[in-house]
């Protein structure tokens, strides 16, 4: 029986001795300031910093303008594990402080990081995944978003009061967290809520908008959402409304479901508490 090499993409995740997690990715990647094409990578790396559930995109020396890097004026030494060599980028002019590092590990040497999921404006105005424009952070190989209709019964209450019901929800299924429930619109009291101009980008669904409990009671602010223009990956989300299932009680064909714990547990006290 003839045997193959394992492909690239399917080899286990390295480890280096400063806790990163990395692996090679197949992807096209490019990222651009205003006009100018910083990054151009058909060969990026996938990199997990330990304090970071999300990844970071390196890139080889060749595949960056280093043309446009000069050693940072102020390096904020400590906000990448073991990271000391930073970059501030200067395209046409317009200069960006700590836009670029590179980390300590020999596995990475020859390899250069841009900030953009956590301070944008340190960072490059657009990436892109192939043709496709991505945004927050690079999406996780190892993490899905799958988004199927449903025809089971989900209500939702808050403070004993029904303000969703429906035979036709959307099941939003999200590696890592609670199964997110997608109502139609007209299966939802939304007279009950308060459109905000809170919003949030997901590098998954995309961009989501928010509404707060109009009424009484210990309830959160921006507890229900929805994603009106959704990404394709997503596209039977469109326009459909979802609650933190955190803040609110959900009933799933007769049984109700417990509250789950979970990072977005504490934003949503910590809002609660503001």
């Amino acid at each position: 029986m003839t045997t193959h090499p394992a492909h690239p993409a399917a080899r286990s995740i390295r480890t280096t001795p400063e806790g990163l997690l990395w692996e090679p990715s197949e992807r096209w990647v490019r990222g651009r300031k205003g006009d100018v094409t910083v990054v151009d990578s058909r060969h990026p790396v996938l990199v997990w910093e330990p304090h970071l559930p999300v990844p970071q995109y390196a890139f080889p020396h060749d595949d960056v303008r280093t043309d446009l890097l000069h050693p940072a004026q102020n390096p904020p030494t400590g906000t990448h594990t073991g990271s000391r060599i930073f970059y501030d980028l200067d395209a046409d002019g317009d200069v960006r402080a700590n836009a670029a590092w590179t980390f300590p590990a020999d596995d990475l040497a020859g390899h250069i990081a841009f900030e953009w999921f956590l301070r944008t404006d340190t960072g490059l105005d657009h990436w892109y995944e192939e043709e496709e424009e991505i945004f927050i952070h690079p999406r996780d190989p190892h993490k899905r978003v799958d988004a199927l209709p449903s025809s089971r019964h989900v209500r939702v209450e808050i403070d004993g009061r029904v303000v969703a019901d429906t035979h036709a929800p959307v099941l939003l299924f999200e590696t890592s967290l609670p199964t997110r429930y997608y109502f139609p619109r007209d299966d939802v009291r939304l007279d009950l809520f308060d459109a905000t101009g809170h919003s949030t980008g997901c590098p998954y669904k995309g961009t989501a908008e928010y509404w707060s409990w109009r009424g009484e009671g210990d309830v959160p602010p921006n507890i229900v959402w929805s994603y009106p223009d959704p990404l394709p990956a997503a596209a039977a989300i469109q326009g459909r409304v979802a609650f933190f299932n955190e803040a609110v009680d959900i009933t799933l064909d007769g049984e109700r479901l417990e509250r789950p714990d979970t990072p977005f547990s504490r934003m949503l006290r910590k809002q609660s508490r503001a």
